[in-house]
């Protein structure tokens, strides 16, 4: 498969310890339904976690590992997809360090989360380039693997509208060539007349008139040509839209419904917030945890009549019951014809049961830690495999070839 074509996706989390579950609900089921659609790279973004826990790096180790089992356990399938450690492939390094050169600073700073997550962070020293420069690096991430989709919620479309714009740029700087055009017009005729046509048409009409479904077209049509070559297939690439070669192909931003778990304390699940319920803990903690959550403040005694939409379990059930159940929910705590513990049983017995195999599989991980470590090991050599044919052809292209 062509690593420029949008059948690769990547996606990465950085390593938090045990998940919970706003990260199977939020991203781990969207992973589990992408490996089976697409050549999916997922990764353990270790270096991400520096940017705001330099100074704390003693917890990193030991996430890496819980976090992959928890992958490994919910149903990522290393034969389905790539799993691989962001460190152990130098390559994003390289290529972050690289692009650093011709990225103006403006464009870290005007970056939406850059200034939120300052606000929201103040007891971190995020006064450092590292925290400044972590939307670099996440573009890195992408473009070292030639991503054509990136599964993001919509507060992160900036990061993938920035990555696109750094690889618009640095195929501008460093994809000309002489007789450019000469050769891309060669490279036309090579398609054969009938697809040569429909690639002028489809060009046209994207530079004249703008239209980004006859963009979309034309690479799809470059894309599935077996008789030009792998040039051919750049220049054509950029010449649609400028007069470079497509060195990194822009990504597009795969946007995904994520389920927003409640904590809880109605809260965003999270364990800042000290108010989440992890992939592998026990039935009986999570039973005491649920059992234990607030309800309806306005219902005292169980006669009282509840407001299921001032209460943190009726946002749990809007995940894990059915029409059915919510209606008998609603009715029977408008009326106080059923107790909060009536109506949190069903979310202890739908939790319960959602977790049960997931953690029946992480035992068997955990049992064997060399088998987790041989998964790694392997996806971090077919990452690093298609990382460095990138880096190789960057280099070439900046001049940094030395024989």
């Amino acid at each position: 498969m062509n690593p420029s074509t949008p059948q690769h996706v990547l996606s990465g989390m950085r390593p938090t310890g045990r998940l919970h579950l706003g990260h199977l609900h939020g991203v781990l089921n969207n992973w589990i339904k992408l490996q089976h659609e697409y050549s999916c790279y997922f990764f353990v973004a270790d270096w991400h976690a520096l940017t705001t826990e330099y100074d704390n790096t003693g917890v990193i180790a030991q996430s890496v590992w819980e976090m992959i089992i928890d992958w490994l356990a919910v149903g990522i399938n290393p034969g389905e997809a790539t799993l691989f450690i962001q460190s152990k492939i130098p390559e994003h390094a390289e290529l972050h360090l690289l692009m650093s050169m011709s990225t103006p600073l403006s464009w870290l700073e005007r970056i939406p989360t850059y200034k939120d997550q300052q606000q929201k962070l103040q007891n971190k020293d995020l006064s450092t380039y590292g925290f400044l420069g972590y939307p670099l690096l996440q573009s890195a991430d992408i473009l070292v693997y030639k991503a054509g989709l990136v599964p993001v919620g919509e507060d992160q479309v900036a990061h993938v509208e920035f990555t696109r714009e750094l690889a618009r740029r640095f195929n501008h700087i460093y994809g000309r060539e002489d007789n450019f055009e000469e050769k891309a017009k060669e490279g036309i005729r090579k398609m054969g007349k009938k697809n040569a046509k429909l690639y002028k048409e489809l060009r046209k009409n994207y530079q004249e008139h703008g239209d980004g479904e006859a963009l979309s077209t034309a690479q799809a049509l470059v894309n599935t040509q077996q008789n030009i070559s792998l040039g051919d297939k750049k220049r054509l690439l950029g010449y649609i839209e400028g007069e470079s070669r497509t060195i990194l192909p822009e990504p597009e931003a795969l946007l995904t419904k994520t389920a927003k778990m409640p904590g809880l304390d109605g809260q965003k699940m999270s364990k800042s917030y000290q108010n989440t319920i992890s992939l592998r803990e026990s039935p009986l903690v999570i039973e005491k945890k649920i059992r234990t959550m607030q309800t309806d403040p306005a219902r005292i005694r169980r006669t009282d009549p509840g407001d299921p939409e001032k209460c943190p379990v009726w946002q749990f059930h809007q995940i894990y019951s059915t029409a059915e159940q919510k209606t008998w929910v609603q009715e029977g705590c408008c009326t106080a014809g059923i107790g909060c513990i009536e109506c949190k049983q069903l979310i202890i017995d739908s939790v319960l049961l959602e977790l049960a195999p997931i953690r029946e599989r992480a035992i068997h991980f955990l049992e064997e830690p060399e088998s987790v470590r041989a998964i790694i090991a392997e996806g971090c050599e077919k990452a690093r495999d298609t990382a460095r044919e990138t880096l190789e052809e960057v280099r070439q292209v900046m001049g940094l070839m030395y024989r």
